[in-house]
């Protein structure tokens, strides 16, 4: 067994000071985005989904981002799926993009909205039709007897299905989390990281707050 507590590093990667921000969260997420694809980081567009029932229970999992604007950062699943239950009672999650080999992440919190038809078709249609088999045969999160059942559902949809792309399943689409805090990291020396955090205004006027975290 190692010895945890002397399983650290210290981090020495760069800082994030103000100056350098961009003018909206989505832009510095996107700059940020755009660093973690151009090195090449594996699954860097996966993201950590954090839900909670009814009655508060949380419950996380890793799912892959697919898109991100000004509005919100989307992401695909089943309605049916637990974090589809979880959200249709407490339509709001928490985001983590774990960048651990370029010393950051981004945390974002907010309410989840339904993307509509339009933008879960856009979601669904490139998947290959052999994903799109496995999402329409599987009912997420439900106990199944055997990785065999699993399979020979998909072979016995893949039957009845024409040959080409997979209809969308009524019970699968894509989810937005509208951000109302979008916190950027970046590991600092001698653990003086540096947390700068974009909130939303909530005021009249709206717009964003930029703060600047204790680490």
């Amino acid at each position: 067994m190692p010895h945890l507590f002397r399983m650290r590093r210290d981090y020495a990667a760069g800082q994030l000071r103000e100056d350098d921000l961009a003018p909206t969260w989505v832009e510095q997420f996107d700059r940020w985005f755009v660093d973690a694809v151009a090195a090449e980081l594996p699954e860097a567009n996966a993201v950590v989904v954090a839900t909670a029932d009814a009655d508060g229970a949380p419950d996380a999992r890793i799912v892959l981002m697919k898109g991100y604007d000004a509005e919100g950062i989307l992401f695909g699943t089943s309605y049916a799926s637990a974090k589809g239950a979880q959200l249709a009672v407490n339509p709001r999650a928490a985001l983590v993009f774990p960048w651990h080999p370029m010393q950051r992440q981004v945390r974002v919190t907010g309410r989840v909205e339904r993307a509509g038809d339009a933008a879960s078709d856009a979601l669904w249609d490139p998947r290959p039709r052999a994903a799109q088999l496995a999402a329409s045969a599987s009912v997420q999160s439900t106990v199944v007897d055997s990785r065999d059942e699993l399979a020979e559902r998909v072979r016995l949809l893949d039957e009845q299905v024409p040959p080409g792309p997979v209809p969308r399943p009524a019970a699968w689409g894509g989810y937005r989390v509208v951000p109302e805090r979008v916190e950027f990291w970046q590991g600092g020396a001698d653990r003086l990281h540096d947390r700068i955090r974009f909130l939303r205004d909530e005021s009249e006027g709206g717009g964003w707050i930029v703060q600047r975290l204790a680490p």
